[in-house]
């Protein structure tokens, strides 16, 4: 693999996309994953073991929480992180233990501080639509790279697509890069997010976007 994708979702289109389980979704950002591009489940062997990260639980539970099973003992959805991403992940140095990923993900995510910039940015949600080129132009303005954006795709009758996941890529040397892929280089992995019915895709430039401050 080539790059890492760090993403984060806002939870309450999470649970626009599959409202079986969700309870009172955070307000803010929190991490979906890190995930090497074109590498999945790369070994088998290797079980997630939730006492290696013991130490960060609070953490993990405060950012990375399972937005769609919200009690609390739940470590489901890290198992599957790692299970598919962790363990191809784990070819680095600084990833190379289920501490160190997960670990080394809580530090991106304070280090990006996608919640605090877009707050500072006025971006923050709201029942009136925005601009996706507006949202995009000021992520790349203050992280210098073009990050990849997801939505869901408006339901029938409704005019707007729904932002629900934004990406940031590093360099295997974790430096920010650009998400947008060459035109030779194909991203099969995580190309479409699916729950429930609906997924999530890139979002387009043209439609209206809704940024939900609450679970409809």
């Amino acid at each position: 693999w080539k790059k890492l994708y760090f993403a984060h979702h806002w939870p309450v289109t999470v649970c626009k996309m599959d409202a079986n389980d969700c309870h009172n979704p955070p307000m803010y950002w929190t991490i979906h994953g890190l995930w090497p591009d074109r590498a999945e489940d790369c070994n088998r062997t290797w079980h997630f073991n939730v006492t290696e990260i013991k130490d960060l639980m609070s953490d993990m539970r405060h950012y990375w929480p399972d937005v769609l099973h919200s009690s609390l003992n739940r470590t489901q959805f890290w198992k599957h992180e790692w299970d598919k991403h962790g363990t191809c992940a784990a070819t680095l140095e600084v990833l190379n233990s289920q501490k160190k990923y997960f670990g080394k993900a809580l530090e991106l995510y304070q280090y990006i501080d996608l919640n605090g910039y877009l707050l500072k940015a006025g971006i923050k949600p709201s029942s009136s639509y925005y601009k996706m080129t507006a949202i995009k132009e000021a992520l790349t303005r203050f992280y210098g790279v073009t990050p990849k954006i997801q939505c869901l795709p408006p339901e029938e009758g409704e005019e707007a697509q729904t932002i629900g996941q934004i990406e940031f890529c590093f360099t295997k040397e974790l430096q920010l890069v650009n998400c947008t892929a060459l035109k030779d280089e194909s991203n099969p992995v995580q190309a479409h997010l699916k729950l429930g019915t609906s997924e999530l895709s890139v979002c387009s430039d043209t439609l209206p976007t809704y940024y939900p401050p609450e679970v409809q």
